[in-house]
């Protein structure tokens, strides 16, 4: 137990790469968010 791992299990080049996964996926859904967004503004506005 004690190989020097983090409170998760994972050592730090595991959670680096969890981290980048994390953040590609946090931005590709963002950005298909905004893209819905736009388009149903275009469709059907809520406000003006």
């Amino acid at each position: 137990m004690s190989n020097n791992n983090s409170i998760s299990g994972l050592t730090d080049e595991e959670a680096q790469e969890f981290h980048t996964f994390y953040t590609q996926g946090l931005v590709g859904f963002t950005a298909i968010a905004i893209v819905a967004h736009i388009l149903v503004w275009a469709w059907r506005p809520w406000f003006f």
